[in-house]
């Protein structure tokens, strides 16, 4: 803040001279900005800061285990200890059952398909999943719990080859094979320079958020996991404990205590994104209590976005006091194709979103979602029927929580609010 004011007070006492400056070399610029008492306008403070205008990469659930993990170049052992599946390789069955043949070996880059050219074309400062699997060859898997994802550590290069920045990990799969899983996670995410959060070694590396340098500033990025979620109670990180960063409820109480957590560590200028995995894996009701922690996150504890996950299929969106609130993302990437039931939802269909955030406030500028679909395990561009159906449902959500979603340019959708 004090930054901004001595720029604006610099700004006022150039005055004319650096706005004629302005006019004269670039185009236009004499209709962004005016001089009003040696004021400058509105217009042109964002004319100047748009060059600190942040735009975030987020989605929901990456699901790179299991059956995915089989076709990609390093295949773990696809022993399963589910009750309807005893191999990942059924998975991949399935699939290729309902949309044909998947390739095998598959390059990293195979899965992601489409969403490639969408990265490169938009450019975002930073990318940032909701990893749901963990990366390991051990074998100490969960009892009492009925589905296990793992991906083999050699396979990490499939989300390298996506250019994620950060892997949030406070979610119900990571702790699938016991402590050793997770350890050996965290150690493989960190070698591939992927920072994480949500998980750790005892309660403070699992709480500590991922700090995320960008030309533009940084980006705190703190992960929790809700019970609600399908996260054990037991897999809690506690001192001198491995395990995840659970919330115990979305009570008042919790609140101070994230607020305590993001002020010991937020700079002026920081954007911070909390990273929830929370709540039922189908249907659209937000719960009360959900909206209410959020709009606490953003009241009490400093947050600028609330990137909630859990659901297979996308949620309604709202922006609050200029902060965006994403309650569910939806699977990004899955290997449920030729899985029967809940058809109505469109668990194949999913959403890249890509915020962009005005750095120096933490406020929402825009939100633009290309909308996919996965296909054999591959991310495809949705048609345009189902671009629309997206838009519909998107829209219908939003309403209640004070948002409309409009088609945009080349087939993406746009928020407004």
């Amino acid at each position: 803040m004090l930054e901004m004011m001595n720029r604006r007070r610099f700004i006022d006492r150039a005055g004319r001279l650096l706005l004629g400056a302005a006019a004269a070399t670039v185009p236009g610029a004499a209709a962004a900005v005016s001089i009003r008492t040696g004021k400058v306008t509105q217009a042109t403070e964002r004319l100047e800061s748009g060059a600190r205008d942040m735009t975030l990469f987020l989605c929901g659930d990456v699901m790179t285990g299991r059956g995915i993990d089989q076709v990609l170049p390093h295949p773990g052992d696809p022993a399963l200890h589910e009750g309807y599946a005893t191999s990942a390789l059924d998975y991949v069955a399935l699939a290729e059952r309902a949309n044909g043949p998947i390739p095998r070996p598959a390059e990293f880059a195979y899965v992601w398909g489409d969403a490639l050219a969408e990265w490169a074309r938009i450019a975002p400062d930073l990318r940032i999943v909701n990893l749901e699997t963990a990366v390991t060859t051990r074998d100490d898997w969960q009892r009492g719990k009925g589905i296990h994802y793992r991906m083999h550590p050699a396979n990490v290069p499939c989300l390298t080859a996506a250019g994620i920045d950060c892997c949030v990990l406070a979610n119900n799969h990571v702790l699938d094979w016991g402590y050793a899983g997770l350890a050996e996670t965290l150690e493989t995410l960190r070698r591939a320079k992927l920072q994480p959060a949500g998980a750790g070694r005892d309660r403070a590396e699992a709480a500590a958020p991922a700090v995320l340098t960008t030309a533009k500033g940084r980006v705190l990025v703190f992960s929790f996991g809700a019970e609600s979620s399908g996260i054990p109670p037991d897999w809690a990180a506690a001192a001198g404990l491995p395990g995840v960063n659970l919330l115990p409820d979305f009570s008042p109480a919790t609140l101070r205590q994230v607020a305590a957590q993001v002020k010991a560590v937020k700079r002026p200028a920081d954007v911070v994104v909390a990273s929830i995995h929370w709540g039922a894996n189908w249907g659209y009701a937000v719960p009360a209590a959900h909206q209410g922690f959020a709009h606490g996150l953003i009241d009490l504890c400093g947050v600028d976005v609330v990137h909630g996950h859990s659901s297979h299929h996308p949620l309604g969106i709202e922006v609050y006091r200029g902060r965006p609130i994403l309650y569910g993302c939806g699977d990004f990437l899955n290997d449920y194709e030729g899985i029967a039931g809940y058809e109505a939802y469109r668990g194949d269909l999913s959403l890249m979103y890509f915020l962009t955030i005005d750095a120096a406030s933490g406020t929402l500028l825009r939100l633009r979602m290309i909308p996919m679909q996965t296909r054999r395990f591959r991310l495809h561009r949705a048609s345009a029927e189902d671009t629309r159906w997206l838009r519909e449902v998107l829209d219908r959500e939003g309403r209640h929580l004070g948002s409309r979603v409009e088609a945009g340019p080349g087939g993406s959708l746009a928020l407004r609010w």
